[in-house]
């Protein structure tokens, strides 16, 4: 799984790295301003086509991350698959539209609205009259009484994940009909569209064993436009297949596979014809471009007729691999290997030209964190002096600009540019400005050039603070590099690339051509009490995670010029998370949150103050960095308690506000998504800030085109 994005709502915003849950909101109420949430950044971009023009039948092929422990998406080791099957098989009284707002899901719902406040917060759900489990009985109360009970927290036997908002529920009960339920809470609730999406049934809510263990490796009962035909555990793949009692449209497409591939396998995948459509690395999406554009005589992999020599297209393509030239020059086995291998580089080429690579923005966004715990980041100072020290319009356009996308930085920990509670409140921290990160450190006693202690050298696992300058690059993944403190080269550069570096940058800092450097940089470099200001920055070393890294050392090499080295730990994927940011190893790292439509719930153990448990252990729930008010907790509070929608927003946004003050953990950019699909395959691709629309993906009939304009039920036609 990425290091560089974490899961759905659903899935409880769990520790592990994975992605999530509106009603559409008016305008702030009372507000004559314009509203600030703007507009998504990226729109959807899923080539839409009217559902006639779709041929009825074919299976997709659909690459996924991995084949979960457990279809029920409550329960702790849960993933993103998990949701996936979930958002395909089951019901969802609500669902995202393409700005990320909740609406109402027609399919199940007729309407829900609260219809008392007091004494106590009522909603009414009326059912839409067709809903029907796939064994035939129809979707009622008995089916949110068991979810209710199951997710209240009550029952310990239940092992959940999470109980948020069912915990706020008094009862569950049937209305004056079979397709009314009522539900009515013991404290108003502001995120009430936030349950039941998912709804299980009865069968599978009912007890703590079937809970348990009833959901986790097949799915007997469903309700959506597909079924779960078969979890194959052997073969890594889900089969999903169309639900003959579906109500609602018809699904286009008669099944759909979820394989998993791993991420740097995808393009070999697409092109021998195994998938149709999988997310992709940038590297992927450059080869599928290329591809897709008209061979020239130019290119060294042409066919026939062209104007270049084998032997030259050889040797360029030996080049571009990363082979030894002159392995292409002589008629020996290598040559041959290497003339197969250009071979079936052409052929999967011109596979993938039948591609196309469909982007947007992910509800989700990358931040770098700030563990504030200890050490020098535990000054509050010191945190704001390294967020003035970023810029990150810089950032977001080394990621986004080159794949075309919009190359803007967030702004809220809370919400995206598009979703109802989103404000920029990044000016309750402010933009870059070294003088005043220079001040801030200055403030809290860091001296330009002080005396620095000969410390034996820490291990590398554990330290940060007081690592010399002759500290030594490690090889292997696992390796640890301090910018600006050694006098080699970083891994991957030649000593000419690092005397530039050294000349037009940071010391030590991948810096580009021309860049001023700041005079006498070993005289700039901070000390306190004895101690250099070198920060741990902890990396995860997958083949998956070179964009953190890329973007890690542009942050080294901001945080340099203002005199606060740091120190590069690349470690496993597997023990990053776990053994490094929940255990609060580390001063500054970077992985992802996904947004929410619902941050009153969602967002709030993310950034709740830590407090002492009993055996004197600190309890972070998800605030990884440790850093927290109660002022925030508060607003939090007072926001999933108020009923009014405009005062609930407001509310969030003065939240954010505090977060952005505090510098615990600053929003850098919005993840890209990037999806290869094949031409013809319609009302799929990138979703945005949406929720997919399983019934109405599918492949063009031969000889059709998608209906200029058209679209498929809550998309936006890119």
């Amino acid at each position: 799984m990425s290091q560089h994005g974490v899961g759905p709502r659903a899935l409880a915003r769990s520790a592990a790295f994975l992605t999530a849950g509106v009603l559409a909101v008016p305008a702030l109420a009372g507000c004559g301003s314009e509203d600030p949430s703007g507009k998504p950044l990226a729109g959807q971009d899923v080539r839409p086509a009217a559902r006639d023009r779709i041929a009825d039948g074919g299976t997709l092929n659909w690459a996924v991350d991995s084949v979960p422990d457990t279809l029920n998406t409550f329960q702790s080791d849960a993933d993103a698959t998990t949701g996936r099957v979930a958002q395909a098989v089951l019901p969802s009284m609500f669902r995202m539209d393409a700005s990320g707002r909740p609406e109402r899901n027609a399919d199940y719902l007729e309407s829900a609205e609260v219809v008392d406040t007091e004494p106590k917060q009522v909603v009414l759900y009326k059912l839409n009259q067709q809903a029907v489990w796939s064994d035939g009985r129809e979707i009622g109360a008995a089916d949110f009484a068991a979810q209710w009970r199951a997710l209240s927290g009550k029952d310990t036997a239940y092992w959940t994940a999470r109980n948020a908002g069912y915990d706020r529920i008094q009862k569950v009960e049937r209305g004056d009909s079979a397709l009314e339920v009522r539900v009515t809470f013991s404290r108003p609730y502001a995120d009430w569209r936030s349950l039941f999406s998912p709804l299980y049934p009865k069968d599978v809510m009912g007890t703590p064993d079937s809970f348990n263990d009833g959901a986790r490796k097949k799915l007997k009962v469903s309700a959506g436009p597909f079924t779960v035909k078969k979890v194959d555990r052997e073969d890594d793949e889900i089969t999903l297949a169309r639900n003959p009692r579906w109500w609602g449209e018809p699904a286009k497409l008669s099944g759909i596979v979820l394989r998993s591939v791993p991420r740097d396998k995808r393009a070999t995948e697409l092109a021998a014809g195994d998938l149709d459509l999988a997310e992709i690395d940038p590297t992927a999406a450059r080869r599928i471009t290329v591809a897709a554009r008209p061979h020239s005589s130019s290119s060294p992999m042409m066919g026939p007729g062209a104007d270049r020599s084998t032997a030259d297209a050889l040797k360029s393509w030996a080049v571009a691999n990363g082979s030894d030239e002159d392995a292409a020059d002589e008629e020996t086995v290598a040559r041959r290997k290497l003339r197969k291998a250009a071979a079936r580089y052409a052929r999967q080429q011109q596979a993938l030209s039948g591609f196309e690579v469909r982007k947007s923005l992910e509800p989700a966004f990358t931040q770098l964190a700030l563990n504030g715990a200890e050490g020098p980041l535990a000054d509050e100072r010191v945190r704001r002096a390294v967020a003035r020290a970023l810029d990150r319009k810089a950032l977001a356009e080394a990621v986004l600009k080159p794949l075309g996308l919009p190359a803007v930085p967030v702004g809220s920990h809370l919400a995206l540019s598009g979703q109802a509670a989103y404000a920029d409140g990044s000016g309750a921290l402010g933009g870059q400005d070294t003088k005043e990160a220079q001040a801030l450190l200055a403030d809290a006693g860091w001296v330009r050039g002080g005396p620095v202690e000969q410390e034996k050298k820490k291990d590398k696992a554990a330290g940060a603070e007081g690592e010399k300058s002759d500290a030594k690059d490690t090889s292997g993944d696992d390796g640890t590099y301090i910018v600006g403190q050694d006098d080699k080269a970083p891994r991957g550069l030649d000593p000419a690339d690092h005397q530039q570096a050294h000349q037009g940058g940071a010391p030590g800092a991948y810096a580009p051509k021309g860049s001023a450097a700041p005079a006498n940089q070993e005289a700039a470099r901070l000390a306190k009490n004895g101690k250099a200001l070198t920060l741990r920055f902890v990396l995860p070393s997958g083949p998956g995670s070179q964009t953190l890294r890329t973007v890690a050392e542009r942050i080294s090499g901001m945080l340099e010029r203002v005199g606060i080295g740091t120190e590069i730990s690349k470690v496993s994927d597997e023990s990053y998370f776990k053994d490094h940011i929940a255990s609060g190893q580390y001063d500054l790292a970077l992985w992802s949150w996904p947004a929410s439509a619902y941050p009153a719930t969602d967002a709030r153990p993310v950034y709740a103050k830590p407090v002492p448990a009993a055996d004197g252990s600190l309890n972070v729930e998800q605030n990884y960095t440790r850093v927290g008010t109660d002022q925030v907790d508060q607003l939090f509070d007072q926001a999933a308690a108020t009923l009014d929608e405009g005062e609930s927003r407001s509310l969030i946004r003065k939240a954010d506000s505090r977060i952005w003050a505090a510098a615990g953990s600053i929003p850098l950019f919005q993840r890209p998504q990037l999806v290869a699909a094949r031409k013809n395959l319609v009302n799929t691709g990138a979703f945005g800030l949406g929720t997919p629309v399983y019934e109405d993906m599918g492949f063009l009939k031969k000889g059709a085109k998608p209906a200029s304009g058209a679209s498929a039920k809550g998309s936006t036609a890119p």
